[in-house]
């Protein structure tokens, strides 16, 4: 995808597009991918103690905070959406739009809930799910019921899936105002957004809400929108040429400080408070630096190819370990010297060569499949 930026005049303000009227390609967003999926790998790591004692700790603090790469990919996700979504879905534009979203995820998905199934009757793999919580992870709502079983049943990741399913059939009913609104309504709705992300845990503590609420505080689909929302006021402020946030250097200071500070929060709702300017800042920083040719870490090949990727690995990665739990038992607790970093490169390695096979032999051809015109046997460019 080239980098390179034909800047134009619409309704006096700057768009970012192609000579052919087409956004122009981020590819450094992609590469951004992979390290948010990566992230989160990291955090289940931590999460089933696949390490002990003092090398836990270490785990522990490193990545304690990673399951905010899911944070970043709601925050990506609005912003990639708006800004390849250059004219706002109106009609049968947007039956065309919910298509394309349905067929980027819904062939992945279903493979991997049907690994999950199997893999549940592996020994020692727990109780058998009931058809209600089937029947929602299929269908995509299971993060509206507020139950364990339900959320976090089957493929426990894809409980994001469900946000982004309502986030897809929200999206052309928050872009049209948003758009007839110009950059000035963009930017308020993007401090509105930064605001509340940040304000309702710290509302919610001071409220003394039980620590049973953390589905409404954290898996709740409308819980999670204003992160969405502020990826698509982002990326309307970097379309009009108006976004004066920080460079890449800064950017990447600002999201590492944030991190490190939601790793010290004693719950997993506060992390996503701490990190959201950082990762706003970024993901802003870092198409800007596509768009003006500067440099960036994540727009080589390697980079690009591990992002194109990630999608298969965050869906893929939590049945490897759960898999590792039935052969290691459960919080198996290594240590350094007896086994822990080769569970975890065994982990990695089985996660990422699944990855790139569902990849290549689900996600793309289940996408074409499903994108295929009825009328003349071609897919539709999406």
């Amino acid at each position: 995808m080239s980098t390179a930026a034909v800047i134009s005049r619409s309704e006096g303000a700057k768009t970012c597009g192609g000579a052919d009227g087409r956004p122009v390609g981020l590819p450094s967003l992609t590469g951004l991918r992979w390290t948010a999926a990566l992230m989160v790998f990291l955090y289940h790591v931590y999460v089933v103690e696949y390490f002990g004692g003092r090398a836990q700790g270490l785990v522990g603090a490193a990545f304690g905070a990673g399951n905010t790469g899911v944070s970043f990919f709601f925050v990506l996700s609005g912003f990639v959406l708006a800004w390849s979504t250059a004219r706002t879905p109106t009609g049968r534009g947007i039956v065309r739009f919910w298509r394309r979203r349905f067929a980027r995820v819904y062939p992945l998905h279903l493979v991997t809930a049907g690994a999950a199934l199997l893999l549940l009757w592996l020994p020692g793999a727990g109780e058998k799910p009931s058809a209600g919580p089937v029947a929602a992870n299929l269908a995509l709502v299971q993060s509206w019921v507020p139950q364990v079983r339900y959320f976090q049943g089957l493929n426990p990741v894809s409980w994001s899936l469900a946000a982004e399913a309502f986030f897809y059939l929200a999206f052309p009913l928050l872009v049209r105002p948003l758009r007839r609104t110009g950059w000035r309504g963009s930017a308020v709705v993007a401090v509105v957004c930064l605001a509340v992300v940040m304000a309702v845990p710290a509302w919610m503590e001071l409220s003394g809400l039980p620590d049973g609420t953390i589905w409404s505080n954290y898996f709740f689909p409308l819980y999670r929108l204003p992160e969405f929302v502020l990826g698509i006021a982002c990326a309307e402020l970097v379309r009009a040429g108006r976004w004066r946030g920080p460079g890449l250097t800064v950017a990447v200071a600002v999201t590492l400080g944030g991190y490190f500070l939601g790793s010290q929060t004693d719950y997993a709702f506060h992390a996503a408070a701490c990190t959201v300017v950082g990762y706003t800042t970024l993901i802003a920083a870092a198409a800007q630096a596509d768009l003006r040719g500067e440099p960036s870490p994540w727009r080589g090949r390697l980079s690009v190819r591990l992002g194109e990727v990630s999608f298969a690995f965050y869906m893929v990665h939590i049945l490897v370990i759960r898999a590792g739990e039935s052969l290691f038992g459960g919080h198996p607790k290594l240590g350094l010297t007896n086994g822990g970093p080769l569970v975890l490169a065994a982990s990695f390695c089985v996660s990422l060569a699944l990855a790139w096979a569902l990849h290549v032999w689900v996600e793309v051809p289940g996408r074409r499949l499903l994108l295929r015109s009825r009328r003349r046997g071609t897919t539709s460019v999406s």
